[in-house]
């Protein structure tokens, strides 16, 4: 074998035990990418409403009435607590507030679907007990921070239209808005706005 034949043989040699390690670190690198993609289109919202594990002071304005062009509000104060179930994969809210003109009790259920990634969001009045009527529940999930969630009910006989939305989230605050539509949501009338603020 002479000279050149043995310094090219030695050169391919060099080159395989250099670039061997390097293309598995390329292949783990496109796998580490591909299980990143993965996770990021699959966001998993278990832990979206922890925020609001707690005790909450809360100041809540109703609109008197909804879809008729109403400007008058009525304002609220209270109190909410919520606290986990089933290891977080559900909560439980207890919520009340008075005002001059009245006084609201309401029971919250939150559940997460790990299969759709989705919340489903029941609530209950206790002057009205049932919940929701029929019962079904609101339906969304949490996006860049911003929670949505929708339903189709009916008001005053008509069917609308639901939306609730959850910003402003902090550690000590957070803003809640129920909007109603009666246009196959082209528009949206904000009726319910809540304003949470942490009992240390």
């Amino acid at each position: 074998m002479n000279i050149k034949a043995i310094r090219a043989f030695l050169l391919v040699c060099v080159l395989v035990v250099v670039l061997q390690p390097l293309r598995g670190f390329a292949q783990q690198n496109s796998e580490a990418s591909s299980t990143s993609l993965h996770t990021a289109t699959e966001h998993d919202g278990q832990h979206d409403f922890d925020f609001e594990i707690g005790s909450w002071k809360i100041h809540l304005k109703r609109l008197q009435d909804r879809l008729v062009g109403s400007t008058t509000w009525v304002d609220f104060d209270g109190t909410t607590m919520t606290r986990k179930v089933w290891d977080g994969r559900a909560n439980l809210e207890e919520f009340e507030t008075d005002s001059p003109t009245g006084h609201i009790e309401g029971l919250t259920l939150r559940v997460y679907n790990p299969q759709t990634h989705q919340w489903s969001i029941y609530w209950a009045n206790s002057k009205d007990p049932a919940l929701g009527q029929p019962i079904q529940p609101m339906v969304g999930e949490f996006k860049n921070g911003r929670g949505e969630f929708y339903d189709q009910e009916l008001w005053k006989g008509r069917s609308v239209y639901v939306r609730f939305t959850w910003s402003e989230i902090t550690p000590n605050s957070a803003h809640f808005e129920q909007s109603f539509s009666d246009d196959g949501g082209k528009t949206w009338e904000v009726n319910w706005i809540t304003d949470q603020t942490r009992v240390q």
